[in-house]
């Protein structure tokens, strides 16, 4: 067989550990041929590729990022491109195709499959947002960043006696904030799924002053919103898949914090830092198991399907499955934040 694999969205740790289980199974333990499309779907769009081989791929295990490169192409945005991604797969005498990706990647991977093409996905999103599976490889890695940042932001808050807002990633779910939060003893944490009430925010910060804890720590996910009408929005421009640019959250309550209770507040903003450097060792673990899994699937001829992780086994699931509705965090696991505020 000749398989090939990219590397859809946002970069993330663990997306070379994936590449090379693969190329290592793929060829080793199944003789087949792997060609690694560049920059996303705008590789099959366009027959950019290269023969991966175990040479090839020596030595990028612990290495961020992918060396395939990647983009937020949509396929299906442009005019022909589930023709053109099928003619460019025969061209080249494809057998199928592994789309490494989140929502937006599996997503497309998802029609291209129920239009007759041979395709099976991998879950991969720091978000930790994509339905069939239970953990998503990058999380990990992406809160034990946001995590030391917290820790480190803890000293100089208690120094100056200062409000300091940690914004961290998160378009739809806020797993990041929330297991970041926990872990770094945050004293608020707003997420996507519950808009949230300035004033609230404010008497919990008041309260904290009033227990003699002149500093506080809010976490708040990118895609954080408040209640309607009770601050000030600003929407960004749309990409391919038609995706706001996010960002600005954690500036905007800081000008309100500030102007609403009199403390002073700062805001950081970790952005990127939290999809680059070295993948966890568990990152690395379940990037390599879910790879190996991804390999065995084509092998088999199991497309339209994507190797999830479930209570600690790797199972395939529908792709469809991945892509339903996606994966957020439970009113309940909220909760267990909340008896930490203020």
């Amino acid at each position: 067989m000749r398989v090939g694999i990219l590397t859809g969205g946002g970069d993330c740790p663990g997306l070379n550990a994936v590449i090379r289980a693969v190329v290592r199974r793929g060829i080793d333990g199944h003789g087949h041929a792997i060609v690694g499309f560049r920059d996303g779907w705008r590789g099959p769009l366009e027959r950019d590729c290269e023969k991966l081989t175990i040479e090839s791929t020596r030595g990028i295990l612990p290495r961020g990022g992918t060396i395939l490169r990647s983009s937020r192409t949509n396929p299906l945005g442009r005019e022909g491109g589930a023709d053109r991604v099928r003619e460019n797969m025969a061209a080249l005498e494809l057998d199928g195709l592994i789309a490494v990706g989140g929502e937006d990647t599996l997503g497309a991977a998802s029609k291209l499959y129920e239009a007759g093409l041979p395709v099976l996905g991998v879950p991969k999103t720091i978000d930790n947002d994509l339905g069939g599976t239970d953990v998503t490889f990058g999380f990990d890695t992406a809160v034990h960043v946001a995590t030391e940042a917290i820790d480190r932001l803890h000293t100089t808050a208690e120094s100056h006696n200062r409000i300091l807002i940690v914004e961290v990633m998160g378009r739809h779910a806020g797993w990041i904030a929330l297991h970041s939060g926990i872990a770094g003893g945050a004293d608020v944490i707003l997420i996507p799924e519950r808009p949230f009430d300035i004033d609230e925010v404010c008497r919990l910060l008041r309260r904290r002053h009033e227990r003699g804890r002149f500093f506080s720590i809010v976490v708040v996910a990118e895609g954080a919103v408040p209640l309607a009408g009770t601050m000030e929005t600003v929407a960004g421009e749309p990409d391919e898949f038609g995706h706001e640019r996010l960002g600005g959250v954690g500036q905007r309550l800081e000008r309100e914090v500030a102007s609403r209770t009199g403390f002073e507040a700062r805001a950081t903003v970790l952005g990127h830092v939290q999809r680059g450097g070295t993948p966890t060792a568990y990152d690395r673990v379940l990037a390599t198991r879910l790879g190996l899994a991804a390999i065995d699937a084509a092998d088999a001829g199991r497309w339209g399907t994507m190797p999830a992780l479930r209570s600690t086994r790797i199972e395939l699931v529908p792709l469809a499955e991945a892509v339903r509705e996606l994966r957020l965090v439970p009113d309940e696991d909220y909760a267990e934040a909340e008896a930490f505020f203020g």
